[in-house]
């Protein structure tokens, strides 16, 4: 194939073995851990690549924008917000977007499309994805906890939605975000949040998660890998280098852990490939170590009494069912969704359930109307 020629020692072993740690990079930017064999494709790479830069030219995804503001985190690392309001200003509810780890807003495409005019929306990026900045505060390598990225919602609510009711919608590390905002600031979900959706997502216990492989193999890699990220972390540049010599092994290991089903839109798995290969290694690194220590169960105590949405795709090898319907036990009033056919990035994979069921819950919550002859109106 070409991404590994060459072969002695040296510059030439390094930028190699650089190369298949960008490729481990990969998986975990996609939610999994390392050491996934897929076959070899039978088209030229040259005709890949181009297929690749036809999908970047055409494909519609994250090209939608909202108005721009910036809100500052209180360690002063500026956050980046988008506002959709509603065609009419008349919308009381503000549906808030959380996205997941190595992705940014724009993972939530077809929700946006669908719900633009409809509700006043909030899309943001968390700290070191999309547009927003790193914390060059923190020192090098310090690992970012799930408790930061609370504090940073809050500071994008403070911003952007400063007053009226909110639903808080959250997917994979989005999700973890919401629980780490309820459990440090309870009396804001009391008094303004209407209604919460968690979407793949989980609230502990992810040392458990084997990503479809050996347990063996995956608690070995544990055990070594935050010292590996580290290092790479530390020499971003090369690693950077070597993810774009594997790009058609990283390509396959998105799409693996990305999306369950054969007949996946080309364009989505691309945009997908294209939103985690942008993230860069040292925010990687830096994020990684919260998954491990992420444990919120007591938090979902402040959504019980809330109209709640738990969904999930059957098939998701990051942040399994079962999590999904460990968290929806704790929420009484929670609607369970298991989504068939579909994997970790179930919004992109199967966006007409995600924005059927989350249209469901903002109904609930007060946030669009329910249609006429619905509940509780005449016949």
């Amino acid at each position: 194939m070409g991404e590994t020629t060459g072969g002695g020692a040296g510059s030439g072993g390094g930028w190699r073995r650089a190369g298949f740690a960008g490729a481990a990079i990969g998986v975990l930017a996609a939610g999994a851990a390392a050491g996934v064999a897929i076959e070899r494709l039978t088209v030229g790479r040259s005709v890949r690549q181009k297929a690749r830069l036809a999908l970047d030219a055409t494909g519609p995804y994250g090209t939608l924008r909202g108005t721009p503001g910036l809100a500052l985190a209180d360690d002063g690392t500026p956050i980046a917000y988008e506002i959709e309001e509603t065609d009419d200003a008349s919308g009381p509810v503000t549906v808030v977007f959380c996205h997941g780890f190595c992705l940014s807003q724009d993972s939530w495409h077809y929700q946006r499309a669908a719900l633009r005019g409809r509700v006043r929306a909030v899309f943001w990026d968390q700290r070191g994805h999309g547009r927003s900045a790193h914390d060059a505060a923190r020192p090098a390598g310090a690992p970012v906890t799930i408790d930061r990225l609370g504090r940073d919602l809050k500071a994008v609510l403070d911003a952007a939605a400063p007053e009226g009711p909110l639903v808080l919608v959250g997917h994979s590390m989005g999700g973890m975000t919401v629980m780490a905002l309820a459990e440090r600031y309870p009396e804001l979900i009391r008094e303004r949040v209407a209604g919460v959706a968690f979407v793949g997502t989980s609230s502990g216990r992810l040392e458990e998660v084997s990503y479809g492989l050996p347990l063996a193999g995956v608690n070995a890699v544990r055990r070594v890998l935050p010292g590996v990220l580290r290092a790479l972390g530390s020499q971003a540049e090369l690693v950077e280098k070597g993810r774009r010599a594997t790009a058609d092994l990283f390509a396959g290991l998105v799409k693996k852990y990305s999306f369950a089903s054969k007949d996946v839109d080309p364009a989505v798995v691309r945009f997908a490939e294209r939103m985690i290969e942008s993230t860069p290694v040292d925010v990687v690194a830096d994020f990684y170590p919260a998954f491990g220590a992420h444990d919120k169960r007591v938090a979902l105590a402040a959504f019980r009494d809330l109209p709640a949405l738990a969904l999930v795709g059957d098939q998701d090898l990051v942040t399994p069912a079962s999590h999904t319907e460990a968290l929806a036990a704790e929420l009484p009033g929670a609607e369970l969704v298991v989504v068939p056919d579909a994997g970790h990035l179930v919004m992109l994979e199967r966006p007409e359930a995600v924005t059927g069921a989350l249209t469901g819950l903002l109904e609930a919550a007060g946030a669009v109307p329910v249609p006429q002859g619905e509940g509780s109106g005449s016949g």
